[in-house]
């Protein structure tokens, strides 16, 4: 496995439609390999193919929760004490994902992206979703999703049309956001 370079905001690439996976084969594999190895270095929950330059459409995710029946280390940043448990990973792979039935009620989560990093804001998605994908063997699928997972599995999948989280911003916010990410990277 290899880690991969992520693309970063205003990279061109980002803004490709990807095209679909005709083939699910080994090479595939490999490069969803390498994805999960980049993610997990980030660190982050979700990777689009675009993002690290291949643009076909596929999504890694992995939300990590953490193990709350493993022993916790407690951790002391800045005289602030707190538990902190192992997080159990719970790869899943999405090959060609379409969204079929996305709820009309909303929900807001506070989104950040690997290719916008350390820019946050808050995003209405469909609180619900019907995806239908194939897996590492080709093999198509259908899931309802909600929550974080929902959102997640949206976000990443508006990379593989070009879109960005800050596209869902007000022209306002995503200024702001866009003059932080400048600030950001001038100190760097």
């Amino acid at each position: 496995m290899a880690k991969l370079e992520i693309l970063e905001f205003p990279d061109p690439r980002l803004r490709k439609v990807a095209a679909p996976v005709t083939c699910v084969d080994d090479d595939i594999r490999t490069i969803i390999d390498n994805m999960f190895e980049t993610m997990y270095d980030a660190p982050g929950i979700g990777l689009a193919a675009i993002q690290v330059g291949v643009p076909k459409r596929v999504l890694v995710i992995d939300l990590q929760p953490e193990d709350e029946e493993a022993e916790g280390e407690v951790c002391n940043h800045g005289g602030h004490e707190h538990v902190h448990y192992p997080t159990v990973k719970e790869p899943r792979v999405f090959i060609n994902p379409e969204i079929l039935d996305p709820a009309e009620e909303l929900a807001s989560y506070q989104e950040g992206c690997l290719s916008v990093p350390d820019i946050f804001a808050d995003v209405d998605r469909p609180a619900t979703c019907r995806v239908r994908y194939q897996d590492l063997e080709g093999e198509t699928h259908e899931e309802d999703l909600e929550g974080l997972m929902a959102t997640c599995i949206q976000h990443e999948m508006d990379h593989l049309e070009g879109i960005l989280f800050i596209d869902h911003l007000s022209r306002l916010k995503r200024n702001m956001a866009l003059k932080k990410l400048k600030k950001l990277r001038e100190a760097a």
